[in-house]
């Protein structure tokens, strides 16, 4: 099965400069935990509830004023749309990452694969091999 057959495709792109409220109201509203976020027609970076939390809130940023440039991850790891969902089930679990962003050739955003996504549309070994990386200890504290 490729990605673009298990992946969310209704995915919103959020700005740099919104107020985290702003995003994690988003956040509410589309029942996600992951953003991804772009700038002058390009993926910068990526939002969680997590780094929400981490970066910004349990350092004292007020998240009525803190950007989401201030909180958000600049790494994106990615797939692409034609990619067998096992494979990105292996990058998820080598990343120990729940989330993917997913493009298309042309790098543009088509969507999002989830740890959900796998389990809910794909056979189980999939989200299974996914989860066992990403539950793996490492020993290292977890980036932030």
């Amino acid at each position: 099965m490729q990605v673009r057959e298990c992946m969310t495709t209704d995915v919103k792109i959020i700005n740099p400069e919104m107020t985290l409220r702003e995003a994690a109201g988003l956040m509410r509203e589309q029942d996600t935990g992951f953003l991804p976020v772009g700038e002058n027609d390009r993926l910068v970076g990526s939002l969680t509830d997590r780094d929400i939390a981490v970066r910004a809130v349990s350092e004292g940023k007020d998240p009525n004023t803190a950007k989401v440039r201030d909180a958000m991850s600049e790494h994106i790891v990615y797939c692409f749309d034609d990619q067998d969902a096992s494979e990105a089930a292996s990058l998820m679990g080598e990343r120990q990452i729940r989330r993917l962003a997913v493009l298309n050739h042309d790098k543009r955003l088509v969507g999002v694969l989830s740890l959900g996504d796998l389990s809910e549309r794909t056979r189980e070994q999939h989200a299974a091999e996914a989860l066992e990386g990403i539950s793996h200890p490492t020993g290292q504290p977890r980036a932030v």
